[in-house]
């Protein structure tokens, strides 16, 4: 059963950093969201930048940035037909596996048997990773977490979605909920229905259901499959410092 994400985020604190990929309502369109969380000032203190063919997390203060380990990345990256987004430099290591075509086929499985989820214990933050094939619309998710918190037990898992339905997509994040320390997701990526074929509208709606105090920063890309161009969004919170 297709579930309301909305619905889903407005009752969540604090999901954490999520993906959500899927097709428009007319299946025209392979749609991409990507937002973060934060809970302390260091985390908070982000926007998402535009470069080429994707975002990068910059400090929203630079003087306020405490560390930068596990905060500043390149979330989205793009390669020839294939969009990449991760919470994390991973995104770099799959970038890299697909472009020099390593394992062809499953270049994004093998880039992330090279990765472990942070090393941010107590909580062990999950590592969230997607690929969106740009003329089908097709996508892979996986998720590189602790066996419930026991940092000595890896788990990856990886979900093939070669041909999702028009209007419906799927969405993982790194926390079930907010806790001390964090629960990290469970089960597989939920069904969800995807309402929007407007990127600006679809943005619109997930930054109003995310959490207005722990919300940081989304990423949108509506992408036209017939010919792969494709349209983004972004949204801070937080105004940039100039330098």
């Amino acid at each position: 059963m297709k579930k309301n994400l909305y619905r889903y985020l407005s009752g969540n604190e604090y999901p954490g950093r999520g993906i959500c990929l899927g097709l428009s309502p007319d299946g025209t369109k392979a749609m991409v969201a990507y937002w973060i969380m934060g809970r302390s000032a260091n985390s908070r203190n982000r926007v998402f930048e535009a470069i080429p063919g994707g975002i990068r997390t910059v400090a929203a203060d630079p003087a306020k940035m405490e560390d930068p380990h596990l905060i500043i990345y390149n979330p989205v990256l793009t390669l020839h037909e294939t969009t990449i987004v991760t919470n994390g430099d991973q995104t770099d290591t799959i970038y890299h596996f697909i472009r020099d075509n390593l394992f062809p086929g499953y270049s994004f499985e093998a880039a992330l048997s090279t990765r472990l989820f942070e090393d941010d214990g107590p909580n062990f933050t999950p590592r969230i990773s997607g690929v969106v094939d740009m003329r089908r619309g097709g996508y892979k998710m996986n998720i590189l977490k602790t066996c419930e918190g026991n940092a000595s037990s890896l788990e990856r898992q990886t979900f093939d979605y070669p041909q999702p339905l028009a209007g419906e997509g799927h969405f993982i994040s790194t926390y079930q909920k907010n806790g001390a320390p964090i629960p990290s997701y469970v089960g597989e990526p939920m069904r969800v229905a995807i309402d929007q074929d407007d990127p600006n509208e679809f943005a619109g709606k997930l930054w109003a259901a995310l959490n207005e105090d722990n919300k940081v920063s989304l990423f949108v890309r509506a992408i036209t499959l017939a010919t792969g161009d494709y349209e983004d969004v972004i949204l801070n919170k937080y105004t940039a410092v100039e330098g």
